[in-house]
């Protein structure tokens, strides 16, 4: 019987592997790396690389020394380190990438079992990690189009020459609003407007200071609609969390928009928030698990010590997914009871008082079949 896995019906069976389901996120994810490569140069593209590597290199070897099955070539080691670069800044130390991945695969996933069996988002962990043990680092940005011309006033982070910025998010809860977000994007020549409407097309495109891969808000919606058309992913949470933050935003008086356009919601909402071991099951638990993160990383946006909350809203929100897997249930079998009304109208006759009583209770014990 070893490696067969016993659970109740009903069962479905599927084409899908982990491996194709893994390979289609790298596919969606692809368009993104490059992007963060073209605007912020050779520095994204080394902790893309030193990340991803690690991952591999870190399960593997675990998984080794406790005599398991090499799970490489399901991907998930792969997409994991992929996701953990994409969240980091890219001027990141290559050592502490390194020790993120590492991180991320073995204590926040292969210490609960492995793949399907952790209970928080492997790469957010990661992310989490690094941002808590080293702050400064992980919250330094690059102007982007600077990394391949360099100028005055570059700082040596890791080995790369890469001029210090800010992200939309840090320049707004600085006190500079949202016109000082466009001040601060137009002064580094991204763009030669001053309107509003030039600054959200400018974060929209994603040529602004940010983490590698959150920044063009058009590339993750291409892979949005790719995830979706392959039946990837539902798209019942990222919605739920994007339309709840965006919500209270407007509520709390900040701008929605900005908030939806500036920093990782988006990013979040689409490849985080979709992780098949960290979210709910249900589509009822996962529209209750989005809206959560979303009001999580609003509320951290505004009161929070960070500028930013979605790392922590989305894995708040895992912690509460076994109880929303258990509060919203799919009870399979159960035929719910006729109300009385349709039952008359059916031309059947209504039941008497002793009989109404008996029926009543039976769905209790026999709805199931």
């Amino acid at each position: 019987m070893s490696g067969m896995f016993l659970g109740s019906s009903p069962h479905i069976g599927t084409s899908a592997t982990t491996a194709k389901i893994m390979g289609h996120v790298l596919i969606a994810l692809g368009p993104l790396a490059v992007f963060g490569v073209v605007i912020y140069g050779i520095p994204a593209l080394a902790v893309i690389l030193v990340t991803t590597a690690a991952s591999v290199a870190g399960e593997a070897v675990f998984r080794l020394v406790l005599r398991r099955e090499n799970r490489s070539g399901d991907l998930s080691a792969a997409v994991t380190g992929f996701l953990l670069a994409l969240t980091l800044p890219p001027e990141t130390p290559l050592w502490m990438a390194a020790l993120g991945g590492l991180f991320a695969i073995v204590v926040a996933k292969e210490f609960f079992g492995g793949i399907g069996a952790n209970v928080f988002n492997p790469a957010l962990s990661g992310r989490a990690f690094l941002l808590m043990s080293f702050p400064a680092a992980i919250t330094r940005w690059a102007v982007p189009g600077r990394a391949w011309g360099f100028s005055a006033g570059v700082d040596a982070v890791g080995g790369a020459s890469i001029m210090s910025g800010a992200t939309p998010l840090a320049v707004a809860r600085a006190g500079g609003g949202v016109s000082g977000v466009a001040a601060n994007l137009f002064a580094a020549g991204l763009s030669s407007g001053e309107a509003y409407w030039d600054m959200i097309k400018t974060l929209f495109v994603g040529n602004r200071g940010g983490t590698i891969g959150e920044s063009s808000i058009l590339l993750i919606l291409a892979g949005f609609f790719y995830l979706l058309v392959t039946k990837v992913i539902d798209w019942r949470a990222p919605l739920a969390m994007t339309a709840s933050a965006f919500a209270l935003s407007f509520i709390l008086g900040m701008d929605p928009l900005f908030g939806l356009l500036g920093g990782g919601l988006c990013f979040g909402a689409v490849f985080m928030a979709t992780d098949y071991s960290t979210a709910p099951l249900t589509a009822n638990g996962k529209l209750v698990f989005g809206a959560g993160a979303g009001i999580i990383t609003v509320l951290i946006r505004k009161w929070g010590g960070y500028p930013e909350g979605v790392t922590y809203g989305i894995l708040i929100m895992n912690a509460a997914t076994p109880f929303l897997n258990r509060l919203i249930q799919k009870k399979y079998g159960f035929v719910k009871p006729a109300k009385a009304g349709k039952a008359k109208t059916a031309g059947q006759p209504e039941p008497s008082g002793k009989s109404e009583s008996a029926s009543s209770a039976s769905p209790a014990k026999g709805a199931a079949v």
